[in-house]
This record gives structure tokens, C-alpha cells and sequence, in this order.
């Protein structure tokens, strides 16, 4: 049966400072030479990604954005979109206002991939994440609410408190159709808030690469919230040892730690096995 590999980046297959090992770009470059077919699924952008990526052979288009985006990493070229209509982020854009709150918003305008964000109105996460990007062709930054809806907008990322984001959470669940995630920064106090269009999950996403590539069955790896669904859509699945105990509870099996290779050392033991 046609199968595919599809795996989570951080926490499961680049390490804690934000890369793919040596080793497991070796033996997936080598796998996928000999005809593995093998992706990854994460909510970073394709630019973050390929970054903590670099040398990875690419034979199978890649989700990006936690399912808002199946794009083609070589060329740029988008196959599925989820995005917001022009309603929706100009309600949402002034319904984050009314909060105090300004998102950093991923877009594609005239077919560049592009973030906007109010300059002076960045949260203390919001900053770093920008300083950390310096150098990013991405940014533009813009000076008022109107130029936050440019283009086809399909991620907003806001950054403060947790019981600040915890009360946009619940409101915005609570009137719209969007998908909400709150989660921790890594060794910071403050929290982030995302929210994507309804649909724009990685088991969506999944479920429409298996047919876009026409497979027949999906194998996962993950370790966090945002691949629980990811794990209900896929035939097997393979948890992390680092995940939590309540995803593990979902999985196939487990494999080894992010750090020690976990994912590559059970794909050079067990991808071309049947079924």
C-alpha cells in the first residue's frame, strides 16, 4: 500500500536549538533517496522551516503554518490555502483591538509571503520574535489597522499574558469559528495565542496531502497539542519520548527522544517494512 511519512518539527524531529541533526539528515536524505516518502507538518512558517531543515531532500510538498498552507518548498507554489476573508480579519483585527492587543499577521500578498505588524504597538514576545528576524525579507511593517488585513491572511500571532490571551481564547471560541491555540514561549513567562481559519489544522491538511498525492495511508510522528489531531486521521502513530503522557496515550507506539534522533532512527529500522 502506498504510504507516506509525515512529521512534526519542533519537539520531534529538529532538536532544542532549532535544527536537524547531522545524523537524522543523513539517514532521511538517504531513506528518501531510496524512495521514502516523507514530510513534515509543523506550525512554522516554510521560511522558519526550512531553515531548521537546511539540506533536507524534498520529494513531497510540506505543511506549513499548522495546516493553513501545503505548499511546494523547492518553488514556492501554493497547492491549498485556508485564509481569512476580508470580514473576518477586519473584525478580528478591531476584536483584538478591544482587547488591547495588536497580532503579528502572516500573509501572501501579490504571491510573496509577507508579516505585518503594527510598529510600537509589539508586545515584549512579539519583539523578540521580530529581533530574532532582523534580517527577514518578510517584514513590513505597517501603521495602522487597515494595512494588518493586506493580502491573503492566514495566521495571527499574539503575545502577553496567560490570562490576557486565556480571555481572547475563550471569546473568540465562544463567537467565532476560528482555530484558537494557547501555548507557553520555551523559558518564558508569557504565552502566545494563535489563531488560523476554521479548517486550518494538521490533520486537515493531511487528510487533503493524501489525496492531493494520491496515498493510501499516513504515518505520523508528534509530541505536543497541536498533533493530537494530526494522530486521529493517521493509521499509525508515533509518539515522541519527550511528548506528554496523554499523546502517548493516543499513539501506535513510541519512539526515542527528539535529541537523540528518535524519528530517523525508527524510520532506518522500519520504513519500508508492510503494513
Amino acid at each position: 500500500m502506498k504510504t507516506f511519512f509525515v512529521s512534526d518539527l519542533d519537539g520531534t524531529l529538529i532538536t532544542r536549538n532549532e535544527r536537524l541533526s547531522e545524523y537524522s539528515l543523513a539517514v532521511l536524505n538517504g531513506l528518501i533517496e531510496k524512495g521514502l516518502p516523507f514530510t513534515y507538518a509543523t506550525a512554522r512558517s516554510l521560511f522558519s522551516a526550512e531553515r531548521a531543515v537546511c539540506g533536507l531532500k524534498h520529494t513531497l510538498p510540506v505543511i506549513v503554518y499548522n495546516g493553513a498552507l501545503i505548499i511546494e518548498p523547492t518553488t514556492g507554489r501554493v497547492l491549498h490555502s485556508l485564509v481569512f476573508t476580508e470580514a473576518e480579519k477586519i473584525a478580528l483585527v478591531g476584536e483584538l483591538e478591544r482587547f488591547g492587543v495588536s497580532p503579528v499577521v502572516h500573509a501572501r500578498e501579490n504571491g510573496e509571503d509577507k508579516i505585518f505588524w503594527r510598529e510600537g504597538w509589539e508586545s515584549a514576545g512579539q519583539a523578540r520574535y521580530l529581533s530574532r528576524r532582523i534580517s527577514d525579507p518578510r517584514l513590513n511593517p505597517v501603521h495602522s489597522d487597515g494595512e494588518l488585513c493586506r493580502g491573503d491572511s492566514y495566521f495571527f500571532a499574539c503575545n502577553g499574558d496567560y490570562s490576557d490571551m486565556k480571555r481572547i481564547h475563550d471569546e473568540l471560541e465562544r463567537t467565532t469559528s476560528f482555530y484558537c491555540r494557547i501555548y507557553p514561549e520555551a523559558y518564558r513567562e508569557d504565552y502566545w495565542l494563535e489563531i488560523l481559519p476554521r479548517g486550518a489544522t494538521k490533520a486537515e491538511a493531511v487528510v487533503r496531502l493524501k489525496e492531493l498525492a494520491g496515498f493510501e495511508r499516513v504515518v505520523c510522528f508528534g509530541d505536543s497539542a497541536n498533533d493530537s489531531e494530526m494522530f486521529d486521521v493517521c493509521d499509525e502513530k508515533y509518539a515522541v519520548e519527550n511528548a506528554g503522557e496523554w499523546l502517548k496515550g493516543k499513539a501506535t507506539g513510541i519512539v526515542g527522544y527528539c535529541e537523540e534522533d528518535g524519528v530517523a532512527k525508527w524510520l532506518a529500522e522500519n520504513a519500508f517494512r508492510e503494513p
